[in-house]
């Protein structure tokens, strides 16, 4: 019809385009051009316009979005409630360089849900929003990878989960950008009382990690 083809969002078929490669299309969507050749029964790295291939794994992969002309990894993954640190490592990038067309990880299937989301009104302020939820506007602006307290209605902001308590202890997820200082200033404790709390041997985090917060 002489218009782009453009993918339905969530299908795991592919149409090449003029310029594409099997090594472009295979790096796009994360996989090897061996499992991209192996899916389609090639036997050669020949493409024509037109043809259609299938990604193999995009059924159970997650939630994906398809690059356009104008984005960039702050605009997408501010659309999104993701810093562009966690874009970056969902879709094991090395740059901020896209392309058009690119598809990005934007959700895995099977995650752990470490924070609430919400979305900004009109007349909403990072103050208002920080109250709300019980928490502080440098930890709302850390948690989206904010520099400003400007907020655009429709955004989607990452909230900071409701921590898990026990009798004696709170248990707390650790979420990107976390570090011992910020866990134990935030709940008025020190490092030393976290790590013998949790038998950490160093200062090193990784997201999704629990932690016990001594009370």
């Amino acid at each position: 019809m002489g218009v782009p083809y453009k993918p339905i969002e969530g299908s795991n078929i592919y149409v090449v385009k003029k310029g594409d490669t099997l090594w472009n299309i295979a790096r796009n969507f994360g996989i090897s051009v061996d499992e991209l050749k192996k899916a389609n029964n090639l036997t050669s790295n020949s493409l024509s316009i037109g043809q259609t291939l299938v990604i193999p794994g995009m059924e159970s992969e997650g939630d994906y979005y398809t690059v356009v002309k104008g984005d960039t990894l702050y605009k997408i993954a501010n659309q999104f409630g993701l810093s562009v640190d966690e874009l970056k490592r969902l879709n094991n990038l090395s740059s901020n360089t896209l392309s058009i067309g690119q598809r990005l990880l934007i959700k895995p299937s099977i995650s752990e849900d470490v924070t609430d989301t919400y979305t900004v009104k009109a007349g909403d302020s990072l103050y208002q929003i920080a109250r709300k939820y019980n928490t502080t506007v440098d930890e709302l602006k850390r948690l989206n990878n904010l520099t400003s307290n400007l907020l655009s209605i429709g955004q989607v902001l990452k909230i900071p989960s409701e921590p898990i308590s026990d009798e004696e202890n709170i248990i707390y997820t650790v979420v990107a950008g976390d570090n011992l200082y910020q866990i134990a200033r935030r709940y008025n404790t020190s490092v030393s009382a976290i790590k013998d709390a949790n038998n950490l041997i160093s200062d090193s985090l990784s997201i999704g990690q629990k932690l016990i917060i001594p009370r």
